[in-house]
């Protein structure tokens, strides 16, 4: 790769005048400029961001911290990041906490390193002080994307709302006791047992959480759920892969869906559509989050004397299919 000082030799002319050239600056001679910038044309020059940095130049990098990069909703929400990010001739660095706290703090080690211009961030607790003194020390623009952060500029979805229209819409489909697949920590399972419980018929005493991932564990507890209780089951899982392992065991079982049991995932990833019977599932606006989270980390990185936060939140929408819905039975 041709550096700046063998520009300057190909050209005849100072380095400092290459750097001024390459680096946008319109007051130098024109036949000069357009000299050094068709030689870095012709030897595909590539200016080195990491040096930049070390003066005070930006890196024209944003650093976007994920918990589980294998996630299909996470993978389609970096695509709109990126999209949003090439618009002002940003790249990204990709990290993967996997719900790790010790890697998360690794991961924020290196953000500090690469000098990234400002952070995306979805954090393994959000809610914690050790998180936010972190990223206070980062000293880092930093936008939390996908979760509530009090205090932190946050763009998310309204998970209480969305774990409501689960809620609404399992007992419009008839369903009588319920089932949730997920840490009942989880505010979606808020919203999921607050709508149930508006109903005034002791519906939240039919609840069964099964907090864990092993299979054998659901299928133990998924067993003793339906011996336990006759009619529908309700089934609210937290995310699509977790739906979908949840499909499977019914299946395995030999459980009519949604005749005994109706089942209802998170995130409306492109699976959905593949599943049969075909996956119901809480849709988030992934472009529109990741727009207004690259726009909120933009403002931060050019106004760093506004200290203010602020907190979008944003509506999900129950996108209903088979696995769910009263109609398929017919």
């Amino acid at each position: 790769m041709i550096t700046m000082t063998e520009i300057a030799k190909l050209t005849g002319v100072s380095q400092p005048t290459v750097s001024r050239v390459l680096s946008g600056n319109q007051a130098v001679n024109p036949q000069i400029r357009e000299r050094v910038l068709a030689c870095a044309r012709e030897h595909d020059f590539q200016p080195n961001r990491m040096a930049q940095s070390l003066v005070g130049s930006k890196t024209h990098l944003v650093g976007v911290l994920l918990t589980d990069i294998s996630n299909a909703f996470f993978a389609d929400l970096v695509k709109y990041i990126e999209q949003e990010a090439e618009k002002e001739g940003y790249s990204l660095i990709l990290f993967n906490s996997n719900y790790d706290l010790e890697h998360e703090r690794e991961c924020l080690d290196v953000v500090r390193r690469y000098r990234v211009d400002g952070l995306l961030a979805v954090p393994v607790n959000e809610r914690s002080r050790q998180w936010k003194e972190t990223v206070r020390r980062l000293d880092i623009p930093t936008v939390i994307i996908t979760r509530q952060a009090a205090g932190m500029d946050c763009v998310y979805v309204d998970h209480v709302e969305a774990g409501s229209q689960v809620g609404r819409h399992l007992l419009e489909e008839g369903y009588d006791n319920f089932l949730f697949f997920g840490d009942p920590a989880d505010v979606k399972y808020q919203g999921f047992a607050r709508a149930l419980s508006k109903t005034g018929t002791g519906i939240r005493e039919r609840m069964t959480v099964i907090a864990g991932k092993d299979s054998e564990v659901i299928d133990a507890a998924l067993s003793a759920h339906l011996e336990r209780w006759g009619g529908r089951t309700g089934i609210f899982a937290y995310n699509d892969r977790r739906a979908a392992q949840m499909l499977g065991i019914l299946q395995r079982r030999g459980i009519k869906i949604p005749e005994r049991a109706g089942l209802v995932g998170f995130d409306n990833t492109y699976m959905c559509d593949y599943l049969w019977p075909a996956l119901s599932s809480v849709s988030q606006p992934n472009e529109e989050m990741a727009a207004a989270a690259v726009k909120r980390l933009f403002y931060k990185m050019d106004h760093p004397e506004d200290r203010k936060t602020e907190e979008h939140p944003m509506l999900a929408e129950l996108v209903p299919r088979q696995s769910s819905c009263r109609e398929s039975i017919r």
